[in-house]
C-alpha cells in the first residue's frame, strides 16, 4: 500500500441460513434452544451473526469472502465452529496490518429471543479478535411476520465493521 491508502476501511457482511430440524442453532457462538426444535443448516456450524462479521472483515479489505477461505466443498470445513473460522479471519487481519476498531451488527430472527444471549456473544467475538467486547455491537429485530425470517424459514443476520491500519 501506498503512503495515501487510507487509514480507515469498512466492510459490510450479510449472511442467511435456513432453519432446519435435527440441527444445533448456534449464533454468536452460542447454541440456542429454538421453541421448534429447530438449527441452521450449513456446511460448518452456520452462525449467521459471524458469518457476516467475517464477511465484513474481509470485505473491508477486498480480500473476497469467507466462501474463498472456508469452502463448502471442502470437508475441512464441516461442522467447523465458525468462532475458530473467526479467529483465523482475525489473524488475517493482523498479518495485513489491520486491526477491528468497532463492530456493528443485527441478526433478524422471529424466534428464539435473543437479548438474554447477545452479552455473551459478544464476549465471545471480542475473545476470538482480541478487543474489548463494549467495541462490539449486536442487536436483535424481528421481520415481523415477513419474508423469510418472519415466515420462520430461516435466521439472517447483517454486520458492519471498522479497521484502522495497525
Amino acid at each position: 500500500m501506498t503512503a495515501s491508502s487510507p487509514e480507515f476501511r469498512i466492510g459490510n457482511g450479510y449472511d442467511i441460513h435456513r432453519l432446519v430440524p435435527a440441527r444445533d442453532l448456534i449464533i454468536g457462538g452460542v447454541k440456542l434452544e429454538h421453541p421448534s426444535g429447530l438449527g441452521l443448516d450449513g456446511h460448518s456450524d452456520a452462525d449467521v451473526l459471524v458469518h457476516a462479521l467475517m464477511d465484513a472483515m474481509l470485505g473491508a479489505l477486498s480480500l473476497g469472502d469467507i466462501g474463498k477461505y472456508f469452502p463448502p466443498e471442502d470437508a475441512k470445513w464441516e461442522g467447523a465452529d465458525s468462532l475458530v473460522l473467526l479467529e483465523k479471519v482475525s489473524e488475517l487481519l493482523r498479518v495485513e496490518g489491520w486491526k477491528v476498531v468497532n463492530i456493528d451488527s443485527v441478526v433478524i430472527a422471529e424466534r428464539p429471543k435473543l437479548k438474554p444471549h447477545i452479552d455473551l456473544m459478544r464476549e465471545k467475538i471480542a475473545s476470538c479478535i482480541g478487543i474489548d467486547f463494549r467495541l462490539i455491537g449486536i442487536k436483535a429485530t424481528t421481520n415481523e411476520s415477513l419474508g423469510p425470517e418472519g415466515r420462520e424459514e430461516g435466521i439472517s443476520s447483517h454486520a458492519v465493521v471498522l479497521l484502522e491500519r495497525i
